[in-house]
């Protein structure tokens, strides 16, 4: 009699960079399963990963992270998934990771058949199916027109379980994905093998924070087994448990629906779901559902350059100011806008330039949405944004605010007295290019592989 058809799999890491906790893989490995996977990106970081082609994690922890995982997983023949490389998953972002793996292949001695899925989009392209109505804005949305698509640094397209899917059919040892949805990395798998839908994309919603999925995280990994009709999600780890609050709570996560979550294929429907603990550290799922959309859609992310900025970093801890700091404020600002005016010969506004501060130890987190603003603090950080066209601009516009915050008097003081004391010397610190984000769109490609490049590479160790 035949076993039960069941995929079973490995988180290894909520992100590959912070860490891969090695005992807890060692001892997963033994439970045999069919691979091991790490979501290596995302957009939490910012805009800054796609704008500029670099990761918001050190390039050796990385490479430390992914020698862990592929020290284990190569020997017990099973393939590993990475995707999001780099942060931002671009073409950049991809050929730097495979230069990765190539040093972590022959400090490891390991031969790698690799499979690479790249996920950047062409601007013309893009810009052609805007005309003939092939991609939608989603809620809330920018307006866009074919000039916004052009100006973008750079575009990624979110890949589904398709690409990974065909990915796997070649028996690679590791693939590297561009940008990637984090539950499609689980769920490419466990569908490919035949098992429900549901229950496989439920399954990697829940582990691809790694152990965030646990009543209190640490270190260790998340080990998963999907079946015909349930899900569990166990950890391993020291001290690390699942219950069904913190399963139920981490399918919420990230999500603006808590029942309906949108994939590139169709839609994880867990209304039904039920969580049910099976044993002191684990939680069986069972009841979730997927629906197929009509035609497959794919999530654009891109980024543009919205100027070069310069920052200027310091305190105030003078009583008499801190009594009456919104006025004291206003004061630096007019004095700051007239010399700008004065040195410049127009209005910040006209210069496309603009200053922002930001007050650290007064709202400095929330700002305006702050529900309860707190009692007169005895110290308040203020961070300067002086922001440009062009970095010259921004570094002046930054200097041009630190001695109106040193000197601007109030009532109370007589004589020259200084307020305002700067973190650094010189005070301004030059930040670069900073980008904004500018899609929040998909696009209807002709099918769910269509918009992905993938290519094979064979690795030598020795």
């Amino acid at each position: 009699m035949s076993e039960p058809l069941e995929c079973r799999f490995v988180a290894a890491t909520g992100v590959l960079g912070v860490g891969v906790h090695e005992e807890s893989l060692r001892e997963a490995m033994t439970r045999r399963p069919h691979f091991v996977s790490a979501d290596a990106g995302s957009t939490d970081a910012g805009p800054f990963a796609l704008g500029l082609g670099v990761g918001a994690f050190p390039r050796e922890a990385i490479a430390e992270g992914l020698a862990v995982i592929l020290r284990h997983a190569r020997p017990a023949g099973v393939p590993v998934l990475i995707g999001s490389v780099g942060t931002g998953g671009a073409d950049v972002h991809v050929d730097t990771f495979m230069e990765i793996v190539a040093e972590v292949a022959a400090a490891e001695r390991l031969d790698l058949r690799v499979a690479v899925i790249k996920s950047e989009q062409d601007a013309e392209q893009l810009a052609a199916w805007l005309a003939a109505g092939r991609i939608t804005a989603l809620d809330p949305a920018p307006a866009i027109d074919a000039d916004t698509l052009r100006r973008s640094t750079r575009i990624v397209g979110m890949m589904g379980v398709e690409p990974l899917q065909a990915a796997l059919a070649e028996g690679v040892d590791l693939i590297v994905a561009g940008r990637c949805s984090d539950p499609a990395l689980y769920a490419a798998m466990p569908i490919a093998m035949g098992l429900p839908e549901g229950l496989s994309w439920h399954a990697g919603k829940v582990v691809e924070c790694g152990a965030s999925v646990c009543e209190r995280p640490g270190p260790g990994v998340i080990f998963a087994t999907v079946r015909a009709d349930e899900a569990i999600i166990s950890p391993i780890g020291p001290g690390l448990r699942c219950t069904p609050q913190s399963v139920a709570a981490h399918s919420l996560y990230e999500n603006g629906d808590p029942f309906f979550f949108k994939e590139s294929s169709g839609e994880l429907d867990i209304r039904q779901a039920t969580y049910e603990q099976v044993d002191p550290v684990s939680v069986r799922i069972r009841g979730s559902r997927f629906s197929h959309a009509e035609r497959p859609t794919v999530k654009l992310e891109g980024v543009q350059l919205a100027g070069y900025q310069t920052i200027l970093v310091g305190g105030v801890r003078d009583p008499f100011i801190l009594a009456d700091f919104a006025n004291w404020m206003d004061g630096v600002k007019r004095r700051v806008a007239g010399s700008v005016e004065r040195v410049f010969g127009a209005p910040l506004e006209a210069l496309g330039g603009r200053i922002d501060y930001h007050f650290y130890g007064l709202n400095g987190v929330m700002g305006d949405l702050e529900p309860a603003p707190p009692a007169l603090p005895h110290e308040i950080g203020i961070v300067v944004e002086a922001t440009a066209a062009d970095q010259a601009t921004a570094t002046k516009l930054a200097q041009m605010t630190r001695q109106p915050l040193l000197h601007h008097p109030i009532g109370k003081w007589k004589g020259s007295i200084t307020g305002f004391a700067c973190l650094h010397n010189p005070a301004h610190i030059e930040r670069g290019p900073v980008f904004h984000f500018n899609l929040n769109h998909v696009a209807w490609p002709e099918t769910a592989t269509s918009m992905f490049r993938t290519t094979f590479h064979d690795i030598t160790g020795a």
